[in-house]
């Protein structure tokens, strides 16, 4: 509801026939509420100039934690005029507050209170709405007599947490001061940051980047100085008319080099489908480091590995870049002794997370072949075998894709069995000794049923050719004969 609205006798919540019937011409449309959302976290980006720290408050609210960032613009005051200025600029019409914490702002800039003498005589004579209690509360405090906020938090606060409840409570220590209350900010703030403002809008964008190359160079500086370096760099163009334009770029090791930065800068900027259009010019240059990794001096190695691994990282970062972040991957291993759950797929640039234990890719002994082949079949794929010693032997022959294949050589078996650490456990009745008869209690164990183990075979056949089969159960009175399948290929 705006003042247009209001000056033509629209008010919130009224009928849509009332509203035709004051308005015969009113337009109607439904709300989107994704728009609204996608709006309010615009503006949210164009406060990133005054703070780091801006918080949502939906539907159409913003919270700013300006502590430390006041004086550069000349206080509170001048701050708050200039965002005003710009909200203005974009046809917004916004009531802004001040207070100690972001309960009390919030109240003072909704309900717009009587000023009082300081900041606290003034949140203690907004309504009793300023608390945002449910409506059957606050209408139960209007009939109590209880009109402000000072009027409720003069009475014992154990009186109101038995007549209101502990969210009562909560709600008036917050907005007083007296409660810590927590900020989530819509971005978390970047360990380092540096910026450059400009009293006249810069309209090239080959200027702009040139300003950014600059504040590579500061940032750079700042990493070497703590040992550091970035894994994710982002860059924010901040235009007079409110638009913020956002460039971010990742690096698959820590790096302070500013000529591998600014060139996937300009990879970036060539990929976009909008380019980096000022507009009518850059007011505010941002360059954040949302990521930063421990960096020491590094020394080239004798016979030249590092060399080339810098290279294929630089090409991995170039192409993903250009790309896209999830389009180039790579494999990382799991902590587990499933074969076809012992490594998944990340982007190439994300850090894989860390394994138990420190251990990486399982390592074979020089000269020996390979434990696990390169192929795995997702599912294993089924063979026929004839002639397999029992209980545990491999079998003689299979056949696998209508083809014969006679077993030459072997090793094995491996047995791999299920991870029952991981499994939820398994009730089981067992009965009551000195109980009642028939009577029984149930225990728990974790699930180690001896049918879903398997037995892993490595075997060549006549022809040479190298396969990983398994048994999936074992030869058993009165059991199922088990299965047989071809799990991978040896190159």
């Amino acid at each position: 509801m705006d003042r247009s609205a209001a000056a033509l006798g629209l008010v919130p919540g009224l009928p849509m026939a009332d509203a035709r019937a004051r308005l015969p011409d009113l337009t109607l449309f439904d709300q989107d509420l994704h728009a609204d959302q996608a709006w309010l976290e615009r503006l949210a980006d164009l406060c990133f100039r005054y703070t780091p720290t801006v918080a949502l408050d939906p539907p159409h609210g913003l919270i700013l934690d300006t502590t430390g960032c006041d004086h550069l613009l000349g206080g509170e005051a001048s701050l708050a005029a200039d965002l005003t200025a710009r909200l203005a600029r974009l046809g917004m019409t916004a009531c802004h507050a001040y207070a100690a914490t972001p309960e009390g702002a919030r109240a003072l800039a909704r309900h717009a209170g009587v000023p009082g003498k300081d900041e606290a005589d003034a949140i203690r004579r907004l309504p009793v709405a300023a608390l945002e209690l449910d409506e059957r509360a606050t209408l139960a405090l209007r009939r109590a007599g209880l009109k402000t906020v000072g009027e409720v938090a003069r009475r014992p606060l154990s009186a109101i947490a038995a007549r209101f409840g502990e969210p009562a409570v909560t709600a008036i220590r917050r907005i007083l001061g007296e409660a810590d209350s927590a900020l989530v900010p819509r971005i978390a703030a970047p360990p380092l940051g540096v910026e450059r403002r400009f009293a006249e809008p810069v309209g090239r964008t080959g200027t702009a980047l040139a300003v950014l190359a600059e504040l590579a160079e500061e940032a750079a500086g700042m990493l070497a100085e703590r040992r550091l370096g970035g894994r994710r760099f982002e860059a924010l163009f901040f235009r007079t008319d409110g638009l913020v334009q956002r460039l971010a770029v990742e690096t698959g090791s820590p790096s302070r080099d500013v000529a591998v930065l600014m060139r996937l800068m300009r990879e970036r900027i060539d990929t976009l489908a909008d380019p980096l259009d000022p507009g009518f010019g850059f007011d505010l240059i941002r360059l954040n480091v949302p990521l930063v990794e421990p960096l020491g001096p590094s020394q080239l190695g004798l016979e030249g590995g590092s060399v080339a691994e810098a290279e294929v990282m630089a090409l991995v970062e170039r192409l993903s870049t250009r790309l896209g972040r999830a389009r180039i991957r790579r494999f990382a291993p799991r902590d587990t002794h499933i074969p076809e759950q012992a490594e998944f797929e990340l982007p190439a640039l994300e850090a894989p997370p860390p394994v138990a234990g420190g251990q990486g890719w399982p390592q074979g002994e020089a000269g020996e072949p390979p434990l696990r082949p390169i192929h795995l079949f997702d599912p294993p794929q089924r063979i026929e075998v004839l002639g397999a010693e029992v209980p545990d032997g491999p079998p003689a022959r299979f056949r696998w894709r209508r083809t014969l294949h006679d077993v030459a050589r072997y090793e094995g078996p491996e047995r791999i069995a299920g991870e029952w650490w991981r499994r939820p456990p398994e009730p089981i009745a067992l009965p009551q000794y000195g109980g009642e008869e028939g009577e029984t209690i149930t225990r728990y164990r974790l699930g180690d049923d001896p049918s879903h183990a398997r037995d892993y075979y490595r075997v060549e056949d006549r022809r040479g050719r190298r396969f990983w089969i398994f048994r999936h159960g074992f030869y058993a009175a009165r059991q199922p004969m088990p299965g047989w399948y071809l799990h991978g290929l040896f190159a």
